[in-house]
């Protein structure tokens, strides 16, 4: 864990917390090879990758209907209960964001210009999976694009050690809506989804997180399906000041640090006391987890630091562009407006970033490593696509004409040109 002010850190340490791209060109070369080989060979690659990678030998790839029932009716009713609520609040979050299907303005008399929105036909999610159960990311991709209108949504999930998908799993896809279950994942999954093959149809668009193996196939089968965005290990950042509670922060810190060994949590203030006070609970909390031979892993990722002012922290924060930024701060909504860079904010000591996790309904498929600068969390514009639309009668045109011939013959476009010469000089 780093401690130190912020003034004092080295070059190598600041690298060492800004840098959290690394690994995707160290698997490139075998994750193409995959790629290339289910593009080749379908359905027979598929379950020799999945036999390879999950040792597990597979003959249906898409999960039954019949199974899937039969899976739900072992899954207890009180948890299927708080997936539903956790759904309810999902679906009413990315309802709120839907586009209007078509609107016009009027630019000049006899010009209208607009917008039709159509969703994707078909779209995959990708839902980690195996030994472990991740409901709440099949819920957090499945569920959104049905809102939009999606038709077909597959949902790709390794299998178990038995060739089964989770129970809990194949519910919270089931409440989602997807219409399709395939028992495939790493790269194989992202090259079935993309090509397509005997028993996945194609689909149009791949959203999920995965490891970096799924991120790598995410970003080489772009010329055949877009994706959501590249996304990495998870990381949150908290501003604080000494209106924070310790307690809580550190509780996050560890809930951060429990995903895996190169989870990023870092906590940044212009306390020294703050400072002090989070890093004895993070020590002391990290004894107590269940999970602490993972959070004691991911220690070399955690950072304390301490800032000049307020407005260090915020600068900070934008350069940092995290996945998560939790703001505990006495004047929030100041700190808020200053945010520029960040995948999902939580503002106030009682809002944990778990919550976005789980049941407040926003989107926790967010990107990572720095690339909030350039992308939006998963929602609703991430299953539609924008069609322009012109209406334009002849009075409109005329006021234009002059506009059209005149650039588009200074480029030489002659033809452009003539095309509305011809509808008023014959």
């Amino acid at each position: 864990m780093l401690y130190k002010h912020l003034s004092n850190i080295t070059n190598d340490e600041m690298q060492k917390i800004i840098s959290r791209r690394g690994g995707l060109d160290s698997v490139k070369d075998k994750v193409s090879a995959i790629l290339e080989d289910i593009l080749k060979h379908g359905d027979d690659a598929l379950r020799k990758y999945t036999k390879q990678f999950d040792n597990v030998e597979i003959e249906d790839i898409e999960v039954s209907q019949k199974e899937i029932k039969d899976a739900i009716q072992n899954v207890d009713d009180d948890f299927i209960k708080h997936l539903e609520i956790a759904a309810k609040n999902i679906r009413k979050f990315h309802e709120a964001q839907l586009p209007s299907q078509k609107w016009f303005i009027e630019t000049e008399p006899g010009i209208e210009l607009g917008y039709k929105v159509t969703p994707l036909k078909g779209v995959g999610a990708y839902v980690p999976g195996g030994s472990a159960s991740y409901p709440s990311t099949a819920l957090m991709t499945v569920i959104p694009a049905k809102v939009a209108g999606v038709e077909n949504v597959a949902v790709c999930t390794p299998p178990r050690h038995d060739g089964t998908v989770h129970p809990i799993t194949l519910a919270a896809a089931k409440i989602a809506g997807a219409d399709h279950v395939y028992r495939l994942g790493g790269a194989q999954a992202i090259g079935a989804m993309a090509y397509g093959t005997s028993s996945v149809t194609k689909v149009d668009k791949i959203v999920g997180p995965g490891n970096v193996f799924v991120t790598s196939a995410k970003m080489l089968v772009r010329d055949r399906a877009e994706i959501d965005f590249p996304a990495g290990p998870s990381e949150v950042l908290i501003i604080a000041d000494e209106s924070a509670d310790a307690r809580m922060a550190a509780s996050d810190i560890i809930a951060q640090s429990e995903h895996d060994p190169n989870a990023v949590s870092i906590l940044v203030t212009a306390s020294k006391s703050l400072a002090e006070e989070v890093k004895v609970e993070v020590l002391q909390q990290a004894e107590q987890t269940p999970r602490k031979d993972i959070v004691n892993k991911s220690f070399e990722n955690i950072a304390i630091l301490v800032t000049e002012s307020l407005k260090s922290c915020i600068n900070f924060s934008n350069d940092f562009a995290p996945e998560h930024l939790e703001i505990m701060v006495q004047n929030d909504e100041e700190v808020l407006n200053e945010i520029e860079n960040a995948g999902s904010i939580f503002v106030g000591n009682y809002s944990p970033v778990a919550a976005g996790d789980y049941a407040s309904g926003t989107n926790h498929v967010l990107p990572t490593s720095g690339y909030a600068k350039i992308y939006s969390g998963l929602n609703i514009n991430h299953f539609v696509k924008y069609s322009s639309i012109q209406k334009i009668s002849k009075k409109g045109l005329e006021s234009i004409k002059d506009t059209i011939i005149s650039i588009s013959e200074e480029e030489g476009l002659y033809a452009h040109s003539d095309s509305v010469k011809t509808r008023f000089y014959r």
